[in-house]
């Protein structure tokens, strides 16, 4: 069945370019993110090795043992936060929250150890909060600029997150990230048969609201071309609204403040799936470009893609017999 824009958690990293250390700060970041990065960079770290970060002993009174329970718990808060802590302030009334009932000397050097704001420097916490995300968005990630030959076809690109930043690997899902550092310890080994193996359990795709023609298909290499020349070189924010029956993940993507599912739409390079997303705008912006008879809808019956992969897939079936 025909998927919509969709996109996949390819490598999830890019290696550091030359010159990036300069700009760098503490635990690896700029001195901007410190704070809220450092701390999700050490429950990452955490989560895989069980170890606390060097030098919070200087900052706290309590044991290593008693650290580690902080971590424990920090980290099943950090995951359960929709969105995770993006400023310092909410990282800082996270910790206080989860930590509440330890010494408060300890919060506070905990505080104090990443940089964030000390409990009598928070303003106090305003009921019914607006939040920046839209209804039913569980979190958000900004991805590395699209490289034109990841873009598949009129619907499906590979993008790329990057596991040195926290405020976005915190995101990306635990067997995701597991299989990252699996796979950087793979290609250090040169065990490339074993990384190139990895790789393939790192992709998840998903979708959100639309379907664009094959490349087979009328108009397919245009939706291509299409997509590409709004994605190309640029990075996109990737909302994304939790997973399908098949585990993929449904996110709407957006580029430079530009929904991209409304571009296709618009353009005629796409149908509304209204199979898997009723969205009322996503019709009216077909039923828009439908009567201005642009893109695939010059054709007067053009052929829908999930019925003309049902038919071919019918068809290589039939001749594997």
């Amino acid at each position: 069945m025909g998927n919509a824009l969709r996109f996949l958690y390819g490598q999830c990293c890019k290696p550091t370019t030359a010159g990036d250390s300069e700009s760098l700060g503490h635990h690896g970041v700029s001195a901007a993110t410190v704070g809220v990065s450092a701390l999700a960079h050490d429950l990452f770290h955490f989560e895989i090795t069980s170890q606390v970060p060097e030098g919070l002993s200087k900052h706290v009174v309590s044991s290593k043992k008693a650290q580690a329970n902080w971590y424990r718990k920090l980290l099943e808060a950090w995951r359960a936060a929709k969105p995770p802590p993006k400023t310092p302030e909410e990282a800082a009334r996270l910790v206080i929250e989860t930590l509440k009932r330890h010494q408060k000397a300890d919060v506070e050097g905990l505080l104090a150890f990443y940089g964030l704001p000390l409990p009598h420097t928070l303003d106090q916490l305003t009921a019914g909060a607006p939040t920046s995300l839209p209804e039913g968005v569980q979190y958000e990630f900004q991805t590395f600029p699209v490289d034109s030959r990841a873009i598949a076809d009129g619907d499906g690109m590979t993008v790329y997150v990057s596991t040195t930043d926290p405020r976005e690997s915190s995101c990306v899902p635990i067997g995701v990230r597991l299989a990252v550092v699996q796979r950087s310890q793979a290609r250090a080994e040169k065990n490339y048969t074993e990384a190139n193996a990895i790789y393939e359990k790192i992709k998840e795709s998903g979708y959100r609201g639309i379907d664009a023609p094959e490349n087979e298909m009328p108009y397919g290499k245009e939706a291509k071309e299409e997509l590409t020349k709004i994605v190309q070189g640029k990075c996109l924010r990737v909302l994304v609204y939790g997973e399908d029956q098949y585990d993929r993940y449904v996110a709407d993507v957006y580029c430079n403040g530009k929904f991209v599912q409304e571009l296709m739409l618009k353009k005629g390079f796409a149908w509304h799936y209204a199979a898997y997303d009723q969205r009322p705008e996503l019709a009216r912006w077909e039923k828009e470009a439908r009567d201005k008879r642009v893109g695939l809808w010059a054709s007067s019956n053009p052929e829908k893609p999930w019925e003309w992969k049902k038919k071919n897939n019918k068809e290589k079936g039939q001749m594997r017999r």
